[in-house]
């Protein structure tokens, strides 16, 4: 019988492994997660004079009292326990977040029980968006060695009156080491279809551009550079801004180590979503992957799966709206759930070698 030896606690070996029947060397795996998740308007209750967070204290028309608010927390970070855990029996190392107010949200979401013993830490800029949420990135610290981050401002003028912005997300890359491997993450939240999906898409589309400006800056500094662009797009993966402005290749074997791999168009043509709206479903939360990790020999890390978080109880039972995501507020009032949106998740996937077992052990 062949013994596995334990991993770094941090990881799991993957289930899979493979032994001939002449006793050659078995081959094991690392597998991590990595995920995004918009939380649906995650603030604190107190009244920020700077942005238009007014409905969202106790005396709002959201009635949002200390007691909704912490009950919030709880379902969340519950739900960011669970992503992943099946594969790797340990949250994801990297989550992306928006829809978050400011960094004291941050800070009470990685301090609830579910949460806390992992140690995440937080990476966050204010954006200068009007309605006052941002972006954000937690990573576990004793996996992912943080090297530096940096907001990239999105600047959009409203194509009605020139002379006026538009005050949107900025764009966070946050770049570190697993495992001595480089990698750099991009967090999104683009702007909205307010007034329209078509009148609207222009800003999609400064955003994308944003991003591949992003990513050549990256790519030119590092050729080899590994990027996982995560974020609520507010559009679909078939959309201009992913196939003509971001160029995104829905084929893993087609990709070149510059492009960007959505593995999520496929999902979308299947009919999947993480948001619905008047019966019909949207694809607007996204993980991509650039060219170098989708490889297929795992040498190094690779792309390996990607998911949609949307468990039962993530789920509205019953009603009109049966089916959608379960969210914290919806037509009707409070609804007590978690968020009008389902979370995402890529596996990356990596092989261990025999001595690296050893040194584990």
């Amino acid at each position: 019988m062949t013994r596995i030896f334990p991993l770094l606690s941090v990881y799991l070996l993957f289930l899979i492994s493979t032994e001939s029947v002449f006793s050659q060397p078995k081959t094991e795996y690392k597998i991590l997660s990595i995920a995004f998740y918009n939380v649906e308007n995650l603030f604190d209750t107190e009244n920020n004079p700077f942005t238009f967070d007014d409905d969202r204290t106790p005396e709002g028309d959201d009635v949002w009292t200390q007691e909704k608010y912490r009950d919030k927390l709880q379902k969340l970070a519950g739900v960011m326990a669970e992503i992943g855990y099946d594969a790797t029996k340990q949250p994801p190392v990297i989550i992306g977040l928006c829809e978050v107010e400011n960094r004291g949200v941050l800070e009470d979401l990685i301090n609830e029980p579910q949460l806390k013993h992992y140690n995440y830490n937080i990476v966050h800029y204010d954006s200068p968006d009007r309605r006052g949420i941002d972006v954000a990135l937690l990573y576990r610290k004793e996996i992912f060695r943080l090297e530096n981050s940096v907001s990239h401002e999105l600047l959009i003028n409203n194509s009605n009156e020139p002379d006026k912005r538009v005050y949107t997300r900025d764009q966070l890359v946050v770049s570190g080491k697993i495992d001595g491997e480089k990698l750099h993450f991009i967090v999104n939240h683009w702007p909205s279809r307010s007034g329209g999906e078509a009148a609207s898409s222009y800003k999609r589309e400064k955003a994308a551009a944003l991003n591949k400006i992003i990513l050549d800056s990256i790519f030119k500094k590092q050729p080899l550079a590994k990027i996982i662009s995560m974020g609520d797009f507010n559009d679909d993966p078939t959309n201009k801004s992913f196939k003509e402005v971001l160029k995104t290749v829905a084929t893993q074997d087609e990709v070149n180590p510059h492009q960007l791999y959505n593995p999520m168009e496929k999902m979308l043509k299947k009919g999947m979503g993480t948001l619905a709206y008047r019966d019909g479903w949207n694809l607007f939360d996204q993980i991509l992957v650039s060219g170098l990790l989708t490889g297929r020999d795992y040498s190094t890390f690779q792309f390996y799966k990607v998911g949609i978080f949307n468990k039962k109880h993530l789920i509205t039972e019953k009603g009109q709206y049966k089916g959608y995501p379960f969210r914290s507020y919806g037509y009707s009032g409070y609804q007590g759930g978690y968020s009008d949106h389902f979370p995402v998740y890529i596996y990356l996937l990596k092989k261990v070698s025999s001595n690296q077992n050893r040194d584990n052990r």
